[in-house]
């Protein structure tokens, strides 16, 4: 199982490249389209980058799967799949959000509530293969409804991919407070994070946690892309459609609760 990491300084987030070397059945999960908040401009350099690791590997592309519906960066699972192909996977839960985000922005009524958009909507145990490789979807919520963790086994190997369930020890977790999230909902069982994690390293209580999470996500403003990235990422990714000048639109929020 070979994992590497495409780091993306403009957001501090991280797409994952997963290949069975066996196969050469590959997986990207949480890829990352570029977007530059003053201009309205959208490009592919991230993603680009990836696209050309897959094909110096010679890897075919079997998955796109993400985490959840991000809210600091929009995806480029559409243009990846149109480049590589594969099957676009997130949690069966995104139909939650959906509609919470929908009825927010006051989606067209062709905007679909069921899920539809993707490919694959996966439950809780749900496994997928990837060559050799096992995955294993675990449903983790908390900072949204429909956040999945992927558990990656080969052999020997075993990896998983938390999105922002957990983020590096040394910053904690992610905040709770957005439609739909529980700081109620939280699970951890990895070695690294129970040591050192500063939210939620042992002696830390349930009570003691959800305290901390309520208090600091009241003191947190809005991510600086989520007004774009929720509008794009809810659609599977697909930018809105054209209206009849040929220009995407996205739509920003006043004054509202």
């Amino acid at each position: 199982m070979r994992i590497e990491h495409f780091f993306d300084s403009s957001t501090s987030t991280f797409s994952y490249l997963v290949v069975d070397e066996g196969s050469g059945k590959a997986a990207i999960i949480d890829s990352v389209l570029d977007y530059d908040a003053k201009s309205g401009r959208t490009s592919t350099a991230g993603a680009e980058r990836i696209v050309a690791r897959v094909r110096e590997l010679g890897a075919r592309l079997e998955l796109v799967l993400e985490t959840h519906m991000h809210a600091d960066h929009l995806s480029a699972a559409p243009w990846l799949r149109e480049r590589l192909g594969g099957k676009l996977a997130i949690g069966e839960r995104i139909t939650v959000v959906q509609k919470v985000f929908g009825k927010l922005f006051n989606a067209s009524p062709g905007f679909a509530l069921d899920g539809s958009w993707f490919d694959r909507l996966l439950h809780d145990g749900d496994r997928l293969e990837l060559g050799a490789i096992g995955i294993e979807a675990m449903h983790s919520p908390g900072h949204t409804p429909a956040c999945m963790t992927y558990v990656l086994r080969c052999g020997a190997q075993t990896a998983a991919f938390v999105g922002d369930t957990l983020f590096m020890p040394d910053y904690g977790t992610a905040r709770c407070d957005f439609p739909g999230g529980n700081a109620l909902a939280y699970v951890s069982t990895v070695a690294e994070q129970r040591s050192a994690n500063i939210h939620i390293h042992d002696g830390v209580s349930e009570d003691d946690f959800v305290a901390m999470r309520k208090q600091r996500d009241a003191t947190l403003g809005m991510p600086v892309l989520i007004l774009p990235s929720v509008q794009v990422n809810m659609r599977a990714d697909e930018l809105p459609a054209p209206e009849s000048n040929g220009i995407c639109y996205l739509k920003i929020l006043l004054d509202a609760v």
